[in-house]
């Protein structure tokens, strides 16, 4: 940490920090409360501000409490209620998350895509090059993903042949990068603006919870052309929607087509007939050239260089099949939970269901199409039931067996629970919400209705008894000390730099939602280095009133914001630590990187 005084070394005292804020208790259901109650007192109004947004901005709590905690909960769960001007207007900065995924590719990563190949090739023709580099010369996606021949991730140094340096970019190619990368920054910080500002709170942390259910890795190839169109059209309009609407726009999107690679999953059989066609068709091809060549007294090459490719692309699409990748992580993540008893016969059954699912020219941003000619059309057993509706229909039986089954509704109630209430979810609870799954088939609003209006809930117990995630922890530190978002770039970064960046999570697990995941020395460093960062005026286009937040380092300005940013909850050790602040931004900084601070 740079520049920091001694105050901050014994400030984070690194194992008694660790072990403060995974001391939380856990939620003990048989003794809980009443639920929703009828008036709430600051601490109640903090609880349900803390859990369904991003924490309380300055005068949310007297809001709540005016309003009343029922009038508020029913508010967010209507979030198409709620009149956000303010933040609609602060939208308007970034235009890109309007596109389609067709603009995008078509004006952002086209131009760029296009340039990267030309100056490929131009690259493999230099007469220097070595030979193996040459030869590794392939297509590449948007992003800068290798196709088919010698597939890498975007940046991977480790390509095959590649050459030793990278070729100086030309400046058309640095303006078309440049281009191509405000498609994810506009994403990123609208994400951020949206969490921020937004007055449907609900809505936001709801969009986080079921992207990260469904998630989808930005990094991997063309996934970034359809992310726009995945968070917005797919996730967005379906978190307090019906469950089986969410799994079959997710099933059907470019985005989890890609990700999970099943774009290219096909019936071995279909592939095999396929290979036959073309081979059939080239060998026809090269008789007749033959024949031309016999005709005319000319030899015909045996071997030519188009020949070799056209026998390259038989090859592959022969080698083509079934990929399971979609069908397991369907049961294993989106639906039944891993612990559900299917075996890997029913993975199998579904991945053949989902066969032909694929996308329409994916180059260009195409949408999702379903191929027919790809599609095993046999019958399948997917948990004991026949799956022989043919074509299609095959995928769209085993969404709704599984957006049914009992395993699924108590797989998404612990899942919700865990999130809205405690790390170990009450037992009991995760049963009724289980049992409001089933009883509304999947209706998400009365789902999630079921998990905030709980005894469970509300009890003492449940309070700060969840760590919040660097995303958690970043937006509600903005939001608590009033500062003003002019420009979300910096807390872009400092998400990275915490370890969750915005669309950043590689496997389809996504990314943790308990104290484990998140509770380390290193990590609370980070989050007390950036709390620095914040109320130093550090972070470029992010400023809070430092003055009006603690004019000084008096005993009343420590009460003050003990209050201001605690909301009244700080350990001795804390308020120990923060009357040994030398200036008012150490202060600051110190109770937003406080234990209680990292507490939701």
């Amino acid at each position: 940490m740079t520049n920091c005084p001694r105050v901050f070394g014994r400030a984070v005292a690194a194992v008694a920090i660790v072990a403060i804020v995974l001391g939380a208790p856990g939620v003990d259901a048989q003794n809980a409360p009443s639920g929703v109650p009828e008036t709430a007192d600051a601490a109640t109004a903090a609880h349900v501000l803390n859990r369904l947004g991003y924490g309380p901005a300055p005068g949310d709590i007297a809001r709540v409490q005016k309003m009343s905690v029922a009038a508020y909960i029913e508010q967010q769960l209507h979030p198409d209620r709620i009149q956000d001007p303010a933040l609609e207007a602060r939208l308007d900065a970034y235009p890109t998350i309007t596109l389609s995924t067709a603009e995008i590719a078509r004006d952002y990563y086209g131009p760029a895509d296009a340039l990267r190949r030309q100056a490929q090739q131009a690259q493999a023709n230099r007469p220097d090059r070595p030979a193996a580099a040459a030869g590794a010369a392939g297509q590449t996606m948007a992003g800068g993903q290798t196709m088919a021949g010698g597939q890498t991730m975007a940046g991977d140094p480790a390509m095959a042949g590649a050459p030793p340096q990278r070729p100086q970019q030309s400046p058309e190619l640095q303006a078309a990068r440049r281009k191509e990368q405000q498609i994810l920054q506009d994403l990123m910080q609208a994400r951020l603006v949206r969490a921020v500002m937004s007055e449907r709170q609900l809505e936001e942390v709801l969009v986080d919870f079921w992207f990260n259910h469904f998630n989808v890795f930005s990094g991997k190839g063309q996934v970034r052309v359809y992310l726009t169109e995945y968070e917005r059209d797919v996730i967005r309009p379906n978190v307090l929607g019906n469950f089986r609407d969410m799994l079959g726009a997710v099933a059907e999107s470019p985005a989890m087509l890609f990700y999970l690679d099943n774009f290219q999953s096909v019936d071995p059989k279909a592939a095999q007939k396929q290979a036959d066609q073309q081979l059939a068709r080239m060998q026809q091809a090269q008789a007749r050239a033959r024949a031309r060549g016999r005709g005319r007294g000319q030899a015909v090459p045996p071997n030519s260089q188009q020949a070799q490719q056209q026998a390259q692309r038989i090859q592959q699409a022969r080698n083509r099949g079934l990929n399971e990748n979609y069908g397991r992580e369907l049961m294993e993540l989106h639906t039944l939970g891993v612990d559900a008893g299917y075996t890997q016969d029913d993975v199998v059954a579904v991945a053949r269901a989902f066969t032909g699912w694929t996308i329409d020219r994916p180059r260009d941003g195409g949408s999702f199409q379903f191929n027919a000619a790809m599609h095993d059309n046999d019958p399948k057993v997917v948990l004991g039931q026949t799956i022989d509706a043919g074509g299609k229909m095959d995928g769209e039986r085993v969404l709704d067996l599984l957006a049914t089954h009992p395993a699924t509704a108590k797989f998404i109630a612990t899942k919700l629970v865990r999130h809205f209430v405690a790390d170990e979810p009450p037992a009991a609870l995760v049963e009724r919400v289980a049992d409001v799954f089933m009883n509304t088939k999947g209706d998400l609003r009365e789902v999630t209705r079921a998990v905030i209006t709980s005894p469970e809930f509300f009890s003492a117990e449940a309070r700060r008894a969840k760590v919040k995630t660097p995303l958690e922890f970043v937006v509600s530190a903005v939001r608590a000390s009033g500062a003003n978002l002019n420009n979300p770039q910096p807390l872009v970064a400092a998400l990275r730099a915490l370890g969750m960046p915005l669309y950043g999570a590689q496997p389809p697990t996504g990314w943790g939602d308990t104290a484990e995941d998140w509770v380390s020395t290193g990590a609370l460093l980070n989050r007390l280095n950036f709390a620095l960062q914040l109320s130093r005026g550090q972070l470029r286009g992010v400023r809070l009133n430092v003055r009006q937040l603690a004019p000084d380092t008096s005993q009343s300005s420590q009460d003050a914001l003990v209050q201001k940013l605690l909301l009244g909850n700080a350990s001795t050790t804390t308020r120990e630590t923060m009357a040994k602040a030398e200036s008012p931004q150490q202060l600051i900084a110190l109770a937003l990187g406080s234990p209680e601070f990292q507490k939701r």
